[in-house]
């Protein structure tokens, strides 16, 4: 899905787009590269200013349309998308810094430059120094490259105060000879690149700004770069599957091949994640000091290398075509290693997020805390009734899976699955949920979940029967039943369908036997619902039937699993002639795979970013802890990594909430989010790993067996690489391989 949701953002997408396809063609930049890096003003800028694309988020009174950083992001995505060259990006950057600066004259002035069409460059990097004099500053030194610096018509200058290294001087930089700019061949051959030497450079008071928060800054930069990684990222997977689509080799499509899907559905998961770090980002602007700091850095770890990596394997699955001069995918891999640089260091990044996140953690919600103020008020008095009933046994503070008054009283008010139906839920959209949640939080409890139940319960609901809705719906609610799943078997796991579980008709229901396998919680479940062949004569996905089965009939035979952990949480299941009542079938005979893969349109709003395995809680804690045989430095930047996926997890959540509540398709983010949510979890895990030391010797405060818990993440659902077949061909609509 692209950046925008709203339908004003979509539609601000969709003119920027037809600007580049109409002013900016690759032909017309490949006629221009020299000129391009040289600064030349590139032919289609003329036309940029008069559809005001330049100064979307300038403000009105200096002559731009008064919109913010979304819309910023938005036409940046787009025009990065078409690698429009020239000077709009470091333009549109400086215009951004200098509007979030205080009132001054140097201020109004840049503005109304800018808003009129001049181009810009903003000059952060190190090396100036100013020094205060009587009749204004005097500032020396070289910096370090700089995007846009040649041919920029209005600079803006961040250089250090001499003795005092809090402060900084930002100004408007007057031509003079004392102030020369010296161009470099750059990375990327569409746009210029500088260094600013000046030289006993006077500054007059009247082109002082005054300085802009810093942490707004940091977030418009990032924010802006950010989208256009973004756009990147998403044309060069677009060629990249338009490509292996049409290349034939041993005589079907390349893409038909497991690894070529491999590494297209990774690209798709790598352009969703950049889009929504730069989302998020840009989302961020009018949140406080310590809610930018952190979006602004988890887009530079997230969507900054991300387009990088996605320019790169799109020239990997072009082959040796996409490594030529003549093909586009280099000019986008150039492109993308230079507004990367131009960010700064990536580690540095990873560290300023790890810092944040020492103390603080983005914040999500996104309802305001007046909406829904009934459902506030009422979720708050069950609340309030429910801490003062007594715990039963088993329950404690969360509200744990099994039942007592406490959770009875939770589903009676329909908090149990509020985005069930009534009378078993609240019919709860996204925003609904999302204040339940927040009620939830603030008294510091847990939401309760029927865990496997969250899967059965949906199916029932849709396609069981009355007496089974009454029979099981609302004890389950209440903990009262508790589920297991009996899907997978030795020879059928990702391949579920191949099962060979048989139940037979016998009078009054029907027989089963058969093996299950990898079943969490068998071994305190009261229910199971059981996948069964019941026509071996069906193709495979045809001769399935969805039974409910009660775990204490004769023929169940449940031995738990020892797992590497050491727990037992995982089952076999042996059903020996196990006898299932008619009554206890969800719909018809050979309807059992449809059922299995049920969704409610109405699913329970999920965030998504916690993660069990390498957390950032995690990470955090074992800072604190001084666990850590690495250096605090190294673990903080593990905590910044680990703090960044979880980011982009709970971005794309956010988005599919969003998405739901406007009516949209939620295109690729669900199966993206089981992907990446797999690949958080083994790269923080195993980033976790690498800081410990002598510490991963002991099992002592859970760390190795953190690592060694991975699998039962990674297999449940279908492994990464099953999702990735998934995206694959469901959603790239890549070939299937001829057997």
């Amino acid at each position: 899905m692209p950046l925008p949701i709203e339908d004003e953002h979509r539609a601000l997408a969709d003119s920027a787009a037809a600007f580049a396809r109409r002013h900016a063609p690759m032909a017309a930049t490949r006629d221009d590269l020299a000129g391009l890096g040289a600064g030349k003003r590139p032919r289609h800028w003329d036309a940029l200013v008069r559809q005001g694309l330049h100064a979307v988020h300038l403000p009105e009174e200096h002559g731009g349309a008064g919109a913010g950083l979304m819309e910023l992001a938005v036409v940046t995505e787009q025009l990065g998308r078409a690698l429009v060259p020239g000077p709009f990006l470091p333009t549109a950057i400086a215009g951004a810094v200098v509007a979030a600066s205080a009132a001054s004259a140097a201020r109004d002035r840049l503005l109304a430059a800018y808003a009129g069409g001049a181009t810009g460059a903003l000059v952060t990097t190190s090396g100036l120094v100013a020094t205060r004099e009587a009749d204004g500053w005097r500032v020396d030194g070289a910096c370090l490259p700089v995007l846009g610096l040649p041919g920029a018509e209005e600079i803006v200058v961040r250089a250090a105060v001499a003795g005092d290294a809090r402060r900084t001087l930002w100004f408007r930089l007057a031509p003079a000879e004392t102030a020369v700019v010296h161009a470099d061949e750059g990375t990327d051959l569409t746009r210029p690149v500088g260094r600013l030497e000046l030289a006993d450079h006077r500054v007059s008071d009247d082109d002082v700004l005054k300085p802009p928060d810093q942490s707004r800054a940091d977030l418009i930069v990032t924010t802006v770069l950010a989208a256009e990684a973004a756009g990147i990222a998403s044309w060069c997977l677009a060629a990249a599957v338009e490509y292996v689509r049409a290349r034939e080799q041993f005589g079907r499509p390349v893409g038909a091949f497991q690894a070529v899907q491999h590494k297209a559905a990774l690209m798709l998961v790598r352009a969703e994640t950049a889009c929504a770090a730069a989302w998020d980002a840009a989302r961020a602007e009018h949140q406080p000091d310590d809610q930018r700091r952190l979006a602004a850095a988890a887009a530079a770890v997230t969507a900054l290398p991300a387009g990088i990596d996605a320019a790169f394997e799109c020239v990997m699955l072009h082959g040796g075509i996409g490594f030529t001069w003549e093909h586009d995918a280099h000019l986008y891999w150039r492109r993308a290693l230079s507004i990367a640089s131009s960010a700064g260091a990536e580690e540095e990044w990873a560290r300023r997020l790890g810092a944040a996140a020492l103390t603080g953690a983005r914040d999500f919600t996104f309802v305001d805390e007046d909406a829904f103020p009934e459902l506030r008020a009422g979720v708050r008095r069950v609340l309030d009734e429910v801490e003062a009933l007594p715990a039963a046994p088993g329950e404690n503070e969360r509200f744990a899976v099994r039942g007592g008054p406490r959770r009875a009283r939770l589903a009676e008010a329909g908090l149990v699955a509020p985005h069930y139906p009534p009378p078993y839920g609240l019919a709860a959209g996204p925003g609904e949920q999302s204040v339940i949640a927040e009620e939830f939080a603030r008294r510091g409890i847990s939401q309760p979940t029927t865990v496997i139940g969250e899967w059965v319960l949906p199916t029932i609901l849709e396609h069981g029967t009355p007496e089974q809705r009454e029979r099981f719906v609302q004890p389950t609610l209440r903990g009262e039943v508790v589920w297991c799943q009996l899907f997978s078997e030795p020879g059928a796991g990702s391949d579920l369908a191949a099962l060979t579980t048989r139940a037979g008709r016998v009078p009054g229901g029907w027989s089963i036997t058969g093996q299950k396998v990898w079943t969490s919680g068998a071994h305190e479940a009261d229910w199971g619902v059981c996948l069964a062949r019941t026509d071996p004569d069906a193709p495979k996905h045809g001769g399935l039937s969805y039974f409910l089965v009660d775990m204490r009939t004769p023929g169940v035979d449940v031995r738990p699993l020892k797992q590497a952990t050491g727990r037992s949480e995982f089952n076999e299941v042996f059903l020996d002639d196990v006898f299932v009542p008619d009554e206890c079938l969800v719909s018809e005979p050979g309807h059992g795979w449809r059922l299995a893969t049920t969704t409610l349109s109405n699913e329970r709003l999920s965030m998504g970013g916690m993660l069990t395995h390498g957390s950032a809680g995690t990470v955090r804690a074992l800072i604190e802890r001084g666990d850590h045989a690495a250096s605090r430095e190294e673990a903080v930047r593990v905590l910044g990594r680990n703090t960044a996926r979880e980011t982009a997890l709970s971005a794309l959540a956010l988005r599919g909430a969003l998405a739901r509540l406007s009516g949209r398709d939620l295109g690729a983010e669900t199966s993206v989010q089981k992907v990446f949510s797999a690949i958080a979890q083994r790269d923080g895990s195993r980033a976790l790993i690498s800081l410990l030391g002598p510490a991963g010797t002991v099992s002592a405060g859970g760390y190795a067996i953190d690592h060694i818990g991975l699998p039962s993440v990674l297999f449940g659902g279908g492994t990464i690489e099953i999702q990735l077949n998934v995206i694959a061909r469901r959603v790239l609509g890549l070939p299937r391989q001829d057997t």
